[in-house]
């Protein structure tokens, strides 16, 4: 019988490879953790799913249950999440960087019945909770949650469809978006990587992948996860990316594959060159952003392809492109050509088809019947947002590409005002409505602004009383956020303006920002307040 959940997925593995390692965990992350090391076979990890899918069965947990965890890359996360999929439930992955607001409207609009938290994160959870009037008692991944009420929601007849996680998305309408994914969408991308062949074929019981993405992501939840389970694969998840110590846990792993971001090659090959560059056992990476100008020395210095793609949550696995098969063009921005499973159109402004080597919005859409097939099911309250997403029957993706002459794609720009930092997705509205909420801004916008390692750094304009537009007032900003938003989202430059660029009806001129900021900075009249964006425990 074919797989129609991630959990019956999981439990075809097991019966074909009990013994082979499922997850590995090295001992540099079970440090960070402070968890047991070592590798957990197909048939330990069934025996912790089961005993777990059990008792959350006696807890009340259903088909109608949401779960949240907060439990950064520790197996737990993958353990719960088979286990809640088993019973028909759902799971909202949390990002360990989210401070109060974000949780507050992450609880309050996800309705999560239950969640798993790391000990030093209880009392963030409980009290946002609080706030937003939930009844969520978050607890930790030893302990269970307090039983939660009977369900009237019936179970799906449709498993295949029915949602299996909620990962929240920035856009650019302010509020993160709730996509809701379905099991086809994560079997999908199991199958996905099973069958794109290429420099990207993976071998049934061989194959050993290290990521250091988040699992709170659908890189590492929906692709890496995916593809080890489909093809019988371990997976190393690392707690973060260590560029000191990555070489290392790519041997220790026994890594065949890896996953990357575009930052971590341009860290990479700061780093002297030694003769141990090529001791290892990868044979390509996959990702997306590596700089055009390090994609060719990374590959020759290093021994092995980095694949180039291109996805989205919203698009999964459906709609994915990559740049599995030579030529590559490496150095040209290229993500490679759509398969015949995927449809695409680069259209103008006034959705018009753009001629070759000219850039235009992508659109999207899964060839055949089912355009939607593989893509994510909505966004979660927002049919309007849907809607809009799918005008026209194709999914605009806001990305700016052109195609060259032999049918292959290339990354130009974001259309969307978002900002792309270190992998990360900001939205930009977002930012500007938690710093509103500081007593000294009046008013605020906020920009990309070029980093050279990172991509893009936060940028904000802030009009402010003229006493308090100084190095002093930038610091305390940039310290009163880091409690109200993830670190990441911080400005990392802030600079003080007499009045915002905006419309004649008085909107902020997205199109004009940049421009200041550039300005701004060529005047050094910004406050470098990058310092402050560290990670807090």
């Amino acid at each position: 019988m074919t797989a129609q959940t991630v959990f019956e997925r999981f439990s075809e593995s097991v019966k074909q490879w009990p013994d082979k390692p499922f997850l590995n965990v090295l001992p540099e992350t079970a440090d960070a953790y402070a968890i047991t090391p070592g590798e957990i076979t197909y048939g330990e990890m069934m025996e912790r799913i089961a005993a777990r899918r059990d008792a959350f069965l006696k807890a009340g947990f259903g088909p109608a249950t949401r779960v949240g965890l907060l439990l950064q890359n520790r197996p737990e996360t993958i353990e719960i999440w088979f286990a809640v999929n088993a019973l028909g439930g759902s799971v909202v992955p949390i990002n360990p960087d989210l401070r109060r607001s974000e949780l507050e409207y992450l609880i309050e609009h996800s309705e999560m019945a239950a969640a798993f938290v790391v000990p030093e994160r209880i009392a963030d959870i409980a009290e946002a909770a609080q706030a937003v009037g939930s009844a969520l008692v978050p607890v930790t991944p030893e302990d269970m949650p307090p039983e939660l009420p009977a369900s009237s929601q019936p179970a799906p007849g449709d498993a295949a469809r029915h949602e299996a996680a909620l990962l929240y998305t920035s856009g650019t309408t302010g509020k993160p978006k709730g996509c809701v994914l379905s099991n086809e969408y994560f079997l999908h991308s199991g199958d996905w990587y099973r069958d794109v062949g290429g420099l990207v074929s993976l071998r049934p019981g061989v194959e050993r992948m290290l990521t250091p993405l988040p699992l709170f992501h659908m890189n590492a939840m929906a692709v890496s996860v995916m593809a080890m389970v489909t093809m019988g694969g371990c997976l190393t998840v690392l707690d973060r990316f260590h560029p000191s110590t990555w070489w290392d846990s790519v041997r220790r792993s026994k890594a065949t594959c890896l996953h990357y971001l575009g930052v971590m090659p341009a860290i990479l090959m700061k780093a002297p060159a030694s003769e141990a560059d090529r001791d290892h056992e990868v044979r390509f990476g996959f990702g997306a952003g590596v700089p055009s100008e390090l994609h060719a020395t990374f590959e020759q210095r290093y021994g092995f392809p980095l694949i180039e793609a291109w996805a989205m949550t919203e698009t999964g696995s459906g709609g994915v492109i990559s740049a599995s098969r030579e030529p590559r063009k490496i150095g040209t921005h290229c993500f490679g050509r759509p398969t015949d499973e995927v449809d695409i159109r680069i259209v103008d402004e006034n959705g018009a088809d753009v001629a070759n080597d000219q850039p235009g919005e992508l659109l999207v859409r899964r060839a055949g019947d089912n355009p939607h097939y593989g893509f994510f099911s909505e966004y979660l309250k927002n049919p309007e947002a849907t809607a809009e997403a799918w005008a026209d029957g194709w999914f605009h993706t806001g990305d700016i590409v052109s195609r060259d002459a032999d049918g292959d794609l290339h990354f130009v720009d974001r259309k969307k005002n978002v900002i792309r930092r270190s992998g990360e997705n900001i939205a930009a509205v977002e930012v500007e409505t938690i710093l509103a909420k500081h007593p000294a801004i009046r008013e605020v916008a906020v920009a990309a602004t070029p980093d050279a390692i990172r991509g893009d750094e936060v940028a904000a304009l802030i009009v402010t009383d003229p006493d308090r537009a100084n190095e002093a007032t930038a610091q305390e900003i940039a310290q009163w956020s880091l409690a109200e938003m993830a670190y990441y989202k911080v400005p990392g430059w802030i600079g003080f303006v007499p009045q915002l660029p905006r419309t004649p009806t008085e909107k902020i001129l997205r199109a004009a920002l940049k421009d200041v900021v550039a300005q701004e900075m060529a005047a050094e009249a910004m406050h470098d307040t990058r310092a402050f964006k560290k990670r807090r425990g």
